[in-house]
């Protein structure tokens, strides 16, 4: 009768008529009582390294040797800071070994401290061919190319010195060759890197005079304007401060053409601007890590790879891909435009105590990472509406892949996205269960996380068979757990408006575009859709239903007497679902 875990609260959760709202109740952690009486403290110095940086980037207090990354939280975005900073550390590591030792003690084994560095420490100029995802973006042909951009708002805590962030600045584009690329237009697209020239663009704006109000408009229409000021063929990137007074944090603006960065990419340069000018405040010269493999090197690597025998052997799986019929999704108006200007957005989301059973509780139940059930939930979302039980959709990963010796990525920045097409399948008569397996399995079968997709597209003499298939309608993109990146003393995110990244004349790509993303501890996803195409009530159910299925994966992994593997556990085994079910109830019976 004795409970197993408690959980203290403050308050009660309510609805707004004043009864318990049970959903949003915590959760026990039970993962964490089990994890602390299975603890096993480090034992030598490479664990204790490696235990200290799973602590930090997973924003754990305790982390046991034999603790499971991704039964922590962990995700392939998560595990290229894991080799950064391992890497920083003395410990030489790449991002698949995290993959193939998913524990401190298993990865401390294979771990080196020979430190050898393969990257060119200099200043990268030159030619540079175009990768995939570039190949991607100019196929658009859009009216604004150069108004394109990833952008982020600061929260300054601290005031700056003008000359000192100048400097910093200037450091930052000599040290990472990808924000001085510069695109040109003679009969095709190319790119080539230019050495420093000095131009540093930042922007210095006074808004002290100014009320609330005011500033709060004079930031928005300044913010507007410099999303629009970029030109290919010049410095891809703009820095904005505004200062607002004694009585309120100032903010810092960056601006860049997303042709040069990445999600990965924000992470590398807030870290690296915030040690660029702490050196500088401090007196010091500016001593920024170690640069890893140029983006120059690693777009010729992929050329190179794309007459590769390995990859040619991919094709077959991507033509498979799109053999079964695909269905178009249901619309509200057949209407011919679809434009930026017309983009609505549908946000929903989880609560906290439903984040942490998703990034925790699931993954020790099925031995699964966040996409396989984050992209279980779209297909059984979509399911009602399309009358199908499978969904073609496009994925984006982060690109970083482990294809060539001697290839670091982990502190690159550049733009790596891959993109790529799943039709992903559930059988009707599939319990949650059976439908997070099944839908496990076929990402699992993606040959390299889909980075081949875009080189046989965009690099070969196959993409005229690969361009015969159905243009996907959806895309889903899942950009990891944000907050690790502002663990600053220096900067917060701030909720200024940044205006417009992307011009309003340009043509959207997808009819329903899904980025998710956890901040703030919870799961958020903005379901972005063209309001001549669809109502907003349409996409708000869908949504709903996303997180309604989400609940019910999460509830049923969270039952006592629910666990399983798949063929993929034991991928040398060379067995099927049903086979291995068989053979593990076998042992279960023997024990």
């Amino acid at each position: 009768m004795i409970p197993s875990a408690f959980v203290q609260l403050k308050t009660l959760p309510l609805t707004p008529n004043g009864k318990l709202d049970y959903q949003a109740l915590q959760s026990p952690d039970l993962l964490q009582s089990e994890r602390e009486e299975t603890f096993v403290a480090s034992r030598t110095k490479p664990e204790e390294i490696l235990a200290q940086i799973w602590r930090q980037t997973l924003r754990l207090e305790k982390v046991g040797i034999h603790d499971n990354f991704f039964e922590l939280g962990g995700d392939s975005i998560l595990s290229i800071q894991i080799v950064a900073r391992a890497n920083q550390a003395g410990l030489q590591l790449m991002p698949k070994q995290v993959f193939e030792n998913q524990t401190i003690a298993q990865l401390a084994a294979v771990a080196t401290t020979k430190h050898v560095v393969h990257a060119e420490q200099g200043i990268v100029v030159g030619d540079v061919p175009l990768t995939p995802i570039q190949h991607w973006f100019f196929e658009q042909t859009l009216p604004d190319a150069h108004h394109w951009n990833q952008s982020i708002f600061l929260e300054v805590q601290q005031a700056l010195d003008p000359v000192l962030l100048q400097q910093a600045m200037k450091k930052l584009l000599e040290h990472h060759d990808a924000l001085r690329l510069r695109f040109v237009h003679d009969g095709s697209w190319q790119q080539f890197a230019v050495e420093p020239d000095g131009n540093i663009p930042l922007t210095w704006v006074n808004l002290s005079a100014l009320s609330g109000t005011h500033q709060t408009r004079a930031l928005s229409t300044a913010a507007a304007e410099l999303q629009a000021s970029l030109h290919l063929s010049s410095v891809p990137i703009r820095v904005a401060y505004f200062d607002l007074g004694a009585d309120q944090s100032s903010r810092l603006l960056l601006i860049i053409h997303h042709l040069v960065v990445d999600g990965v990419s924000w992470r590398i340069l807030l870290e690296d601007l915030q040690l660029a000018y702490q050196h500088l405040s401090q007196g010091n010269s500016i001593q920024l890590p170690p640069k890893t493999t140029s983006f120059h090197d690693w777009s010729n690597r992929l050329t190179e790879y794309a007459q590769s025998d390995a990859l040619k052997q991919e094709l077959g799986y991507w033509l498979e891909q799109s053999r079964p019929a695909v269905v178009p999704i249901p619309v509200d108006f057949s209407a011919s435009s679809n434009t930026v200007a017309e983009a609505r957005t549908v946000s929903v989301a989880l609560n906290e105590a439903e984040t942490l059973a998703l990034l925790q509780d699931i993954p020790a139940t099925y031995r699964t990472q966040i996409n396989d059930v984050l992209l279980t939930a779209l297909v059984q979302a979509f399911s009602p509406w399309t009358g199908k039980r499978s969904l073609w959709v496009d994925l984006e990963g982060h690109g970083r892949e482990d294809l060539f010796d001697h290839v670091d990525l982990s502190r690159t920045v550049g733009w790596f996205t891959t993109l790529f097409p799943v039709l992903l399948d559930i059988e009707e008569s599939a319990n949650p269960g059976e439908a997070l397996k099944a839908i496990k399995e076929q990402l699992r079968r993606i040959p390299n996380r889909g980075i081949g997709y875009g080189i046989l597209r965009y690099l070969t003499t196959e993409e005229i068979s690969l361009r015969q298939q159905p243009d996907a309608e959806i895309r889903f993109n899942y950009l990891g757990q944000t907050d690790q990146a502002f663990q600053s003393p220096l900067f917060g995110l701030a909720q200024d408006s940044m205006g417009a990244g992307r011009s309003f004349k340009g043509n959207r790509r997808y009819r329903l575009d899904i980025n998710a993303a956890v901040y703030g501890n919870q799961l958020h996803l903005d379901w972005t859709y063209s309001k001549t195409i669809h109502q907003q009530t349409t996409i708000a159910a869908l949504a709903e239903r996303f997180i309604a299925a989400l609940r019910s994966l999460i509830t049923h992994c969270q039952s006592s007497d629910i666990a399983g593997y798949t063929p993929s556990d034991f991928a040398e085994a060379d067995l099927n679902q049903q086979e291995l079910d068989q053979f593990l109830a076998k042992i279960k019976s023997r024990s």
